[in-house]
């Protein structure tokens, strides 16, 4: 994996958030939701990763790469950069 999704720096962007404002269990709390599971379990932290980018989409966020390495050197990509590959899916914008 070259180029990911940083769902940290995703989060304080699209809810204008300062990053000590995106810590897991904060974003958590901050879109409602308690955490799931046990505490620094890499599955379990995964899965609120993914309730935290499902709610997102929701509320009409455009995910998109925002990190990659190139030579072994860690970049910020810019939001304006076209993505390859297939576009992001897109969620419904209701709620229950």
């Amino acid at each position: 994996a070259k180029k990911w999704i940083n769902i940290r720096k995703s989060y304080g962007n699209f809810y204008k958030v300062p990053r000590n404002q995106t810590k897991l269990t904060i974003m958590l709390e901050n879109l409602g939701m308690s955490y799931d599971g046990r505490p620094h379990s890499g599955l379990d932290d995964s899965k609120n990763i993914a309730r935290i980018a499902i709610r997102m989409l929701q509320d009409g966020c455009d995910l998109r790469v925002n990190e990659r390495i190139h030579g072994e050197q860690l970049m910020t990509v810019s939001s304006s950069v076209p993505l390859e590959g297939a576009p992001a899916p897109q969620m419904p914008r209701c709620r229950n």
